[in-house]
């Protein structure tokens, strides 16, 4: 086997583990993040499973060629018995591997909703304020070809549009952490073997074999899928074509915004009558980024819903999608959080993120708090209307309090004092990478 210059350090390992450890560490990683930084820093979230202490091994002997300093966290969800014991696996592990090691926990369960979906949000908002804590840029997961076509199958089964068949996305930030995901073309069996091979050890999760679960139930119906050839190969195949779609698509979106939208204090504003002239699907596409931007939702609203709410905008009625207000004028479409969902307070600490989406700045003031402006918080400001802000997108901006005394309105710029308040990205920009 002939060795680029790059891959020249394999000449070391086995041939058979060649192609893995290749992709553990992405070409476009090598060329984007350390060929350009002097002392590249990574992340692994490890949570003890046969995909993601592949993905520990691999990293831990691939590292050193790159001359990349790694650290590990495992998030604890408190959802299983059995998680600690996993977390203290994963830590001895690491602990022989030379690398440092952290668990995070994860107590924030939901009196009500999709526990699931919550506890997915927690664990990249624990990872992503590790990494921060730990001066980590980039945090990589261990999902595979075969959750690429997991993924797949279960927007299938949901009659997802396109955004929802083009599985996951290799490369996506949170919380301004970039996450990766280098094993999207390998598959379990691969990471299976290698870790047999190495005498590596694994702990399996026994809710992957819950069949409560749909992503468990999809899971074991591929087997039988193979037999008329639809296989993780060729799904994975299609999602590579349906991704190229899906980036015209919000290109054509991200266009259609920069042409009759503008964002104002958090809300969008579309014009209604250019937006109701554009094609059905970036109306569509317009609409979930909005939803997702404004609540900062992981996951698009169902498709059947958005297609409710535009039927609603067609008839220049008001709508509610997704935690957000969707209010129609003979001119306009306007976008805001929804009050009663918005987040409630929480300690002040300078950098915080509050409402999945704001980032508050400034100086220490212990004993704060991060919470809505409200309406308490409008009556202690005089001439707001001033501003040109609206009341709307105004109630439900953030606001630093000390008890009841408002301290700082960071959106409104005469009364925002010494902190400021920004959210990341632009919806031109979550367009396109979302």
């Amino acid at each position: 086997m002939s060795l680029s210059p790059y891959y020249r350090w394999l000449e070391h390992y086995e041939q058979a583990d060649h192609g893995l450890l290749i992709s553990c560490l992405p070409f476009d990683f090598r060329d984007q993040v350390v060929a350009q930084t002097a002392a590249a820093k990574i992340g692994i979230a490890v949570s003890g499973g046969g995909d993601s202490m592949a993905l520990l091994h691999l990293i831990a002997r691939v590292a050193p060629h790159w001359d990349v300093t790694v650290e590990t966290a495992t998030v604890n969800h408190h959802l299983r018995a059995e998680a600690a014991d996993e977390a203290d696996f994963v830590a001895s592990v690491a602990a022989g591997l030379g690398l440092a090691h952290q668990t995070l926990d994860w107590n924030s369960h939901p009196e009500a909703g999709n526990l699931m979906q919550a506890a997915g949000r927690g664990r990249l908002d624990l990872l992503a304020a590790w990494a921060k804590a730990r001066g980590i840029a980039h945090v990589f997961l261990a999902h595979t070809a075969d959750d690429q076509a997991e993924t797949f199958l279960i927007g299938l089964s949901r009659a997802a549009g396109l955004d929802g068949l083009t599985g996951m996305r290799r490369r996506f930030d949170h919380n301004n952490v970039s996450f990766w995901r280098p094993l999207l073309d390998c598959s379990r069996t691969e990471l299976r073997d290698y870790l047999r091979r190495h005498a590596c050890l694994w702990r399996e999760d026994p809710s992957n074999d819950d069949p409560r679960y749909t992503r468990v139930r999809i899971r074991k119906a591929l087997p039988g899928l193979a037999a008329v050839g639809i296989t993780p190969d060729a799904l994975n195949s299609t999602i590579r074509h349906l991704s190229e779609m899906q980036d015209l698509a919000r290109q054509t979106a991200a266009a259609a915004f920069r042409g009759f939208g503008q964002e104002e204090a958090g809300a969008l504003l579309f014009g209604r009558e250019a937006f109701t002239d554009c094609h059905t699907e970036v109306q569509r596409r317009l609409i979930s980024a909005a939803i997702r931007w404004i609540s900062g939702n992981r996951h698009a609203p169902r498709a059947n819903s958005v297609a409710q709410s535009l039927s609603e905008i067609r008839r220049r009625r008001g709508a509610t999608l997704g935690g957000c207000l969707i209010r129609v004028t003979p001119r306009d479409i306007r976008l805001t959080r929804e009050p009663r969902a918005v987040a409630g307070a929480q300690a002040y600490r300078p950098g915080a993120i509050w409402d999945h989406r704001w980032q508050i700045t400034g100086p220490e003031s212990p004993g704060a708090t991060l919470a809505p402006l409200g309406t308490a918080g409008l009556a202690q400001l005089y001439d707001w209307r001033e501003t040109g802000i609206r009341r709307d997108a105004a109630l439900v901006s953030p606001a630093l309090w000390q008890g009841d005394r408002l301290i700082s309105a960071p959106i409104f710029p005469h009364f925002a004092g010494e902190w400021r308040a920004t959210i990341y990205p632009s919806f031109g920009s979550f367009i396109l990478s979302h």
